[in-house]
Formats: C-alpha cells, structure tokens, sequence
C-alpha cells in the first residue's frame, strides 16, 4: 500500500518530532502545530555533529586558556565569563518531552517546572574546561538568565553535577542586562575568555532587539574576536534567530 505525498509528509514529522523518545514509530503522535521544531531539536538532542562541536568548542577553549596563562604568568585576578543553558547545561530533555505532547516549548510553559526541579546533562566538554580554568586559579563566572527566584535551585543541581566554584556570588541571575553583570564581574578581575551559545553572552555589540542583518554586521565587526575571546557553542533548538525574518 502506497502512501499519498500528503500522508507521506505527515509520518515524516510526527517520526522526527519524537524520535528522541524511545518510541515507535507507529506510537509517535502527529504534531503539525509542533514539527517545525522536529529536524532543529533531533540535530541539537542526538547527533554526534552537535556533540562535536561542542568538543571543538571546549577543545579551542582550553587551548585559548593555556595561551593566555602562559603569555601572563604573573598575572592575577583572571577571570572567565560563561553562560549556563545550552553553553554548560543541555535542557533539550524538557524540550523533547515537551513535544511528545505536541506542545510548543518555545511557549517555556515547562521551564519554571524545569528550572526548580529539572535534571539538566552537561554539555560534552564543559566540566572538563571549567575545571580545568578552576585548577589554574582563574576565577569562574556563571552569567544566566535563569531566575533569582529559583537561585538555590540552581546552585543545588549544579554542585551535584560536579561544577566548579559554584558561589552565590560568581551565579549572576536574571535581572539586569548581560552587559551590566558583565560589567559586575569585571570590576575586580579581568575576563579573559567568554563563553555561550547566543550573542548577546558575549558584548553589548549584540542584542535580541538587533535584527537578523544588524546582527550578521555586529558579527563582522567582532569577526577576530570569535575563537579568541569569545568561544561560541551551537544550539539549534532556540535563540534570537528563530524569529528572523
């Protein structure tokens, strides 16, 4: 029995939508509201493509770090500068489990559940790095918008997946914009190294407000600074991008 294009297409989604489940095909629910996110959220959860990038992206951090303790090795007060989800934290469990009942989880109806009580995975390669960054004596800061509300939460999971200088201090939560607590950081140390996986982690140069070609010129403009200073992983679930047009 042959299947029409149009029945064709539908399996197609419903298959990639929830195929991070250990489902069956024939047990995977159709979500036409939902399948544009399927092939994004299969490649960002699954692929060993992802998994190497974000090795690569480690990998050139480490690199970068050693560099820059070597050319200063008398220098005090370093300081490193990194986002948590999608850049140390993988959320795309709650993503996935958020389209199995075909909801949208761009809505982040899930995510105040998530944040207090989630079990977020690390991202290949990034405790290998910060605890590397830890053993050398530069000081870590962990700039999230995660909510202050769920701020013991927060430190709580991160001390059980082994995360270094987990202090209420270097945790710099939601509230005032990136730049600012950037800028907090900065004060008494000097921020060698930033990492994330949207731009606005890394400078004021990039906004959400910006649109997609202000954001491409900014891009430009930083162009040396990308794997020198600022060490940039991929996630292909959400972002500013998403609402380019």
């Amino acid at each position: 029995m042959y299947l029409t294009k149009k029945k064709w297409i539908a399996a197609f989604w419903a298959i990639a939508v929830c195929s991070s489940a250990p489902l069956q095909a024939k047990e995977a629910p159709s979500c036409p509201a939902v399948q544009q996110y399927g092939m994004s959220l299969k490649f960002q959860n699954r692929s060993a493509e992802v998994q190497a990038l974000q090795l690569q992206a480690y990998n050139l951090a480490t690199h970068r770090l050693k560099e820059i303790l070597q050319a200063n090795p008398q220098a005090k007060n370093l300081a490193i500068v990194t986002d948590l989800d999608e850049t140390v934290l993988d959320n795309t469990d709650v993503f996935v489990s958020d389209l199995k009942r075909c909801e949208d989880y761009t809505d982040w109806k899930s995510w105040d559940e998530w944040e207090r009580s989630g079990q977020p995975k690390l991202i290949q390669g990034s405790l290998e790095f910060l605890k590397f960054a830890d053993q050398q004596g530069v000081k870590i800061f962990y700039v999230s918008d995660r909510s202050e509300k769920y701020r013991s939460s927060a430190m709580r999971m991160m001390k059980q997946l082994d995360l270094p200088q987990v202090e209420s201090s270097q945790i710099l939560l939601y509230g005032a914009s990136k730049e600012q607590r950037r800028q907090s950081a900065s004060q008494d140390c000097d921020i060698v190294l930033l990492l994330g996986d949207t731009l606005h982690d890394f400078s004021a140069a990039f906004s959400n407000k910006q649109s997609a070609s202000e954001r491409a010129e900014a891009v430009v403009q930083n162009k040396e600074k990308f794997g020198d200073r600022f060490i940039v992983l991929p996630n292909v679930s959400y972002g500013a991008w998403s609402t380019a047009e």
